[in-house]
């Protein structure tokens, strides 16, 4: 014979007892799902938002990359090519010159080899003054296209240190830049850096103009004493 227990409010320990279907398991669960929705839709906007401009511009630039290695078109971007065309095309030659720079900048073309073209062509002065002036454009048309694309995307990363530059850069954003040019000219991760960092346009030129002299000057003092070496020998 079985006992039954009932449920009894006097003894101490006695429970109801009340079964638990999977229904009502599967419910709950269901309950807790849709508490947790919006939380895991904001967070996911959130990232979507934070990552969204800096995704947009890896996508330009590796389809850029992409068109100019297909074509055939980066195969241009050497020191003979340069040279050749300064010593063609005198006043277009030039201004060809500042374009190729610019496009170069962008998909990743030392800025070296330009100025080491210019320098070979039109001598350590002139060579210095147009590849000056071909790098500040440069510089400026990397960061109206790169800002148009990426904003100031660098100001949503939740990153110790990228805060701290960012402080940095606020503070004292034209020596900021200008000890940047210093360090590393007009080198594309600087510049796509800079653009996304939220710097206003006009530090950012005047920075990049009194940071790219000196280290222009260097490098042109160091390829006429390299082309003088090379011819006497």
């Amino acid at each position: 014979m079985v006992e039954q227990r009932t449920f009894n409010p006097l003894v101490t320990g006695s429970s109801p007892v009340r079964p638990t279907t999977g229904k009502a398991s599967h419910s709950r669960r269901a309950r807790v799902q849709a508490m947790n929705l919006p939380h895991a839709l904001d967070k996911g906007l959130l990232l979507a938002r934070r990552y969204r401009r800096p995704l947009g511009v890896v996508v330009f630039l590796g389809v850029l990359l992409a068109v100019f290695e297909l074509s055939g078109l980066r195969d241009h971007f050497s020191l003979a090519f340069i040279q050749g065309l300064i010593l063609r095309h005198r006043i277009g030659g030039l201004l060809l010159f500042m374009m190729l720079f610019s496009l170069g900048n962008l998909i990743q073309v030392p800025g070296w080899v330009f100025l080491a073209g210019a320098v070979l062509t039109l001598g350590r002065v002139w060579g210095g003054l147009v590849t000056y002036v071909a790098a500040i454009a440069s510089c400026s048309l990397t960061f109206v296209t790169i800002r148009a694309l990426g904003g100031d995307a660098l100001r949503l990363l939740e990153n110790r240190i990228a805060v701290r530059i960012l402080r940095g850069l606020d503070a004292h954003p034209i020596a900021s830049v200008a000890l940047l040019r210093v360090l590393f000219q007009t080198m594309p991760a600087l510049n796509y850096a800079l653009s996304m960092s939220g710097i206003r346009f006009r530090p950012y030129v005047m920075g990049t103009l009194l940071g790219l002299p000196l280290p222009i000057a260097l490098y042109c003092l160091f390829f006429d004493v390299l082309a003088s070496s090379l011819h006497m020998s």
